[in-house]
């Protein structure tokens, strides 16, 4: 097709990829300079476990924005009318919904977990882990190829970019803040992404339903698609029209997309790790609102471009619709290079964002399930963020590896994202059950998920071979095939694992998780502790249950299915309603992504930009609200401060009692007592929380152990990790003291007059520096 220029192709891929990059490295960087955060190996997976409502909303609705939500959704609504759309946002919509459910539960039962195989590895044993961890990284594996396969198809298809280029350039700008921010860095840009997407979305609407002259408003498009199913009637349609819930294939759509779209959300870690970092307090809010507010996307996106497509007579080839690139095609015909270039660019992003979400998600399986489960027990939080970060690496070029080799095959959008559920469906059921009861029997369980596997596999393959007489591509790709598959799949997982357990129930104990999952990271852990509410966790989970289910039932049968058996084509009247609720849905969910997760980050937005209006740039300045800020304010208004570097030599020890007899009223001055321990800096992202705690109580005792002289009025302990010259030197500057005073020697025992770390505080200071 090649709307645009292939110099447009590569400025979206590189320039908007590495400026996403960049702005999402510097939040991260704002967030870790002045707000306080360390970046430990457990922060980098969980984001410190303390994620809001607005941002866990936001942060799902960009992780399952995928190339298919934004392409297949509008080739549905092609080729069924006005039901596709519906039934792919309903269908894909209601799991998120309902993993509400396991997310609290998961706050209720396993609080300290950092995988879901790793809670099958505590439950059901090594045995059981090593099947699920495959699910696991099967289904991380269809999802890339799918974000990548779809990505690559657009860009190409609209800037000429050869394909496989596009496929290895899409995942450089994730790989880069992926690499340096972990998880919280996904947040991060799914907020952007969400946004930008949303905003998109409302510009399409706007444009197509009360801007454009190709289709004359809501009235002129519901004539322009009366007047299409007269000449072309959708076959399977009540009376061949597009405007009717009643289609044959959009309800077979709608049951597959249904059974796939569990085993991407339940199977997919990526969600797993958005309910462990989230609070308990936002684990269900945050799940349910980004569910709803997702299905606004495809429901608005494709009502637009989908049936826009099919107004304006925009005509494709079968593997031109396959590739997906009917959104593409409405887009650049109604708006013209600017909607090519806005559908290109949110395609891009939402691509990246959700291809960020897969490699922490991937990453952390390696990590975790692979790496301290089978290689190395004992590591450390060091080794395991090294670790990390090559898997992320690694599988961030392997996504355009594989994306190669599918499109080598033939394989194209449409099809992996319709066969999907047949190859991971059957883990969905085991999974959920190992969570919430306590029933669950091991073996049933993890037979469940091969045996489901095996013969879903068998009837997808088998239909194919008696309907159409060969085992293809092709053949394979036809829907009956397909929805025999899925529903054998995720049938069969279900029905083996639930009476399994009731012929041989287990009685499993969730406490001894626990015990059994522990979190390093000592802050972490006791703010886990504070926030696990037993009363308030168990009526949460009570509510999510209610509302979660309820919320399915409306979106999947009380709402579709009287149209469907009422075989009722929409009137004008009833076609704008249906419109009013799309583009009101729309801007809601807009309202609600956007505003909210400013709204609870308000205090710390205000601290950067204070920050950044004064121009504070200072290393190691601490957290705001922190106890640090307080002592760095009373220091600024301090008269007379002095810093007493003590590591316990006699030397040190003569600096503090020569500093108590430096001023006559004790009042008048404050003394820091600064200890530092000779180690890895303590902002380095890569320190052991777990040593880097210990040391720094060694060096509190140490501290407490000096007898403090009984002139010194005002004192304060301060123990920090690093080069003992620089952190004396920093510090000296941040506190504003008057003077430095230290031994000439400290323990190191040095055999020139000065040891070497006071010869280079005396180097790298422009405090006064008096030595004893």
């Amino acid at each position: 097709m090649g709307m645009l220029s292939e110099g447009i192709g590569y400025f979206v891929l590189l320039g908007v990829g590495l400026v996403m990059a960049l702005v999402v490295t510097l939040l991260v960087r704002a967030e870790t300079k002045w707000l306080g955060t360390r970046k430990t190996f457990e922060w980098f997976y969980t984001a410190g476990r303390n994620v809001k409502t607005g941002l866990i909303a936001t942060s799902v609705v960009s992780a399952w924005t995928w190339a298919a939500t934004l392409l297949q959704s509008s080739t549905v609504a092609y080729q069924f009318g006005i039901s596709g759309p519906f039934w792919y946002a309903a269908g894909a919509s209601i799991q998120v919904v309902l993993f509400a459910i396991l997310a609290i539960e998961l706050k209720r039962k396993v609080p300290t977990s950092h995988t879901f195989p790793e809670v099958i590895y505590a439950r059901f044993g090594r045995h059981a882990h090593k099947i699920f961890l495959f699910f696991a990284l099967m289904t991380n594996t269809i999802v890339t190829a799918m974000l990548v396969l779809g990505g690559a198809a657009v860009v190409n298809s609209l800037t000429g970019v050869n394909i496989y280029v596009a496929a290895f350039l899409i995942p450089v700008g994730v790989i880069i803040y992926t690499l340096f921010g972990g998880l919280k860095a996904t947040f991060f840009a799914d907020y952007l992404n969400t946004t930008f997407i949303f905003v998109v979305i409302l510009i399409f609407v706007t444009a197509v339903y009360f801007a454009s002259p190709h289709i004359g408003g809501i009235t002129g498009m519901f004539d322009k698609l009366a007047a299409a199913s007269a000449l072309r009637p959708v076959e399977g349609n009540s009376m061949g029209a597009y405007l009717t819930m009643a289609s044959a294939g959009a309800l077979v759509f709608g049951v597959i997309n249904i059974v796939g779209n569990f085993g991407t959300v339940f199977v997919d870690q990526a969600y797993w790790q958005r309910a462990i970092a989230a609070r308990p307090r936002s684990a269900i809010s945050g799940f349910l609102v980004g569910g709803l507010a997702w299905f606004a996307i495809p429901f608005a996106l494709a009502t637009t471009l989908g049936l826009g497509a099919v107004a304006v007579g925009v005509s494709l080839t079968p593997e031109q619709i396959g590739m997906g690139l009917v959104a593409p095609a409405a887009a650049s015909q109604l708006l013209g290079d600017i909607g090519a270039i806005l559908l290109l660019t949110m395609l891009f992003t939402a691509v990246t964002s959700a291809g960020s979400a897969e490699l922490v998600a991937v990453s952390s399986l390696v990590t975790y399930d692979v790496y301290r489960t089978y290689v190395k027990p004992s590591s450390t939080g060091r080794e395991l963020l090294r670790v990390s970060r090559v898997a992320i690496l690694g599988f961030g070029i392997g996504m355009g590896i594989l994306a190669t080799m599918l499109l080598q095959v033939g394989a194209s959008l449409q099809y992996v994202y319709l066969a999907m559920g047949i190859l991971i469906g059957s883990a969905v059921a085991p999974i959920t059950i190992a969570v919430v009861w306590k029933k669950a029997n091991k073996v049933a369980a993890t037979s469940a998920a091969l045996i489901g596997l095996a013969l879903g596999v068998a009837a997808w393959l088998g239909s194919a071979s008696v309907l159409y007489g060969e085992i293809t591509v092709q053949s394979t790709g036809q829907q009956a095939p397909l929805l025999i598959g899925n529903v054998t799949a995720i049938s069969v997982g279900a029905l083996v694992s639930i009476l399994g357990s009731l012929v041989k129930p287990e009685n499993f104990n969730f406490e001894v998780m626990k015990q059994k999952i522990l979190v390093v990271d000592d802050r972490i852990r006791s703010m886990i502790e504070h926030d696990t509410d037993e009363k308030f966790l168990k009526k949460s989970a009570q509510f999510s249950y209610r509302y979660a289910i309820a919320l399915t039932l409306v979106l999947v049968v009380v709402w579709p299915l009287p149209l469907y058996f009422s075989g009722y084509v929409f009137s004008s009247f009833v076609y704008h309603v249906w419109i009013g609720i799309a583009v009101a849905w729309a801007a809601g969910a807009a309202g609600v992504v956007i505003v909210l997760p400013l709204v609870e980050a308000r205090r710390g937005i205000s601290v950067v930009l204070r920050r950044i209006t004064t121009l504070s740039f200072s290393k190691d300045e601490p957290a705001p609200g922190a106890e640090s800020l307080e002592h760095e304010r009373r220091a600024q208004y301090d008269s007379r401060k002095i810093l007493v570097a003590v590591d316990g030599s006699k030397d040190s020890l003569s600096a503090l009692t020569y500093a108590s007899y430096l001023y006559d009223e004790p009042t008048e001055v404050k003394i820091f007592l600064l200890n530092v321990i000779e180690w890895t800096d303590e902002s380095d992202g890569s320190v052991d929380e777990r040593l880097a705690s210990e040391m720094e109580e060694e060096g509190k005792r140490m501290l407490r152990s000096v007898m403090i002289p009984k002139k010194i009025g005002r004192y304060e302990r301060i123990v920090k990790l690093g080069d003992p010259a620089t952190k004396i030197a920093e510090t000296a500057e941040k506190l504003g003291v008057d003077m430095i005073v230290m031994g000439r020697k400290g323990l190191g025992g040095s055999h020139s007059d000065v040891g070497h770390v006071t010869a280079k505080v005396l180097q790298s200071t422009s405090r006064p520096v008096v030595l004893l």
